[in-house]
Formats: C-alpha cells, structure tokens, sequence
C-alpha cells in the first residue's frame, strides 16, 4: 500500500508561487525569493517534485551573453490537478503567504535585491 504524505509547509510556497505563474516558466532564484525559501531546501524540493511528475523542468539560454543556461521550472497538467485537490492545506498556505508578504520588510519578491540568509 503507497502512503501519499501531505505536502510540507516549503512545498505548498513553491507550489503556490508555480501556480501564480500559470503556464510562465520560473527559475530557481524567482522561486526561492517569491516562497522565501533558501536554496539548500528549493532545489532537492525541485527536484523530488520534477520525479513526482509534479512539475517540469527545461534548460534555458540566459539572455546575457556568458552566462550559463538555467534551469526553468512550471506545474504539469497533474501539478494543477493535484493542487486543485488540496483545498483547505492550499488556502491555509495562500493565507499564511499573504501574511507574511504584508509584513515590514519581508524580502520575498524577485524585485527585491537582498535578503537576510
């Protein structure tokens, strides 16, 4: 029998943040500014959703001449499908991302060009 755990509190901002972007594609570093989360979590979190089949994952071409391609991530088809069964956890998530954005000095936005580590 497989055991399905719910998703944890790291795993919902991603989501949440992949599921505002709709069909955008996002790199890791819009992802971990807008969930506020640190890399050292974002990118194994990445990677387990991708093997989910959760969400997806390309190589894009940076448009800056020298640098290296980055990784691009969106929800899949089932990524959608498995947020939209989630209810209640996903609108506790979306309540709490709301109110940790209104508060001063919260740094989770990709305009914003520092954050406390």
């Amino acid at each position: 029998m497989t055991r399905t755990r719910a998703p944890s509190q790291q795993a919902l901002a991603v989501l949440l943040v992949l599921a505002d972007a709709g069909e955008e594609w996002r790199h890791g570093y819009d992802i971990a500014t807008q969930a506020d989360i640190k890399s050292g979590t974002l990118y194994p979190l990445l990677m387990r959703l991708e093997a989910q089949g959760q969400l997806e994952a390309v190589w894009q071409e940076s448009p800056t001449p020298g640098r290296p391609p980055r990784h691009a991530y969106r929800l899949t088809e089932a990524g959608h499908a498995w947020l939209a069964g989630m209810g209640e956890a996903l609108e506790q998530a979306r309540a709490r991302r709301h109110a940790a954005q209104s508060q001063p000095g919260w740094a989770g936005t990709a305009a914003s060009s520092t954050r406390s580590s």
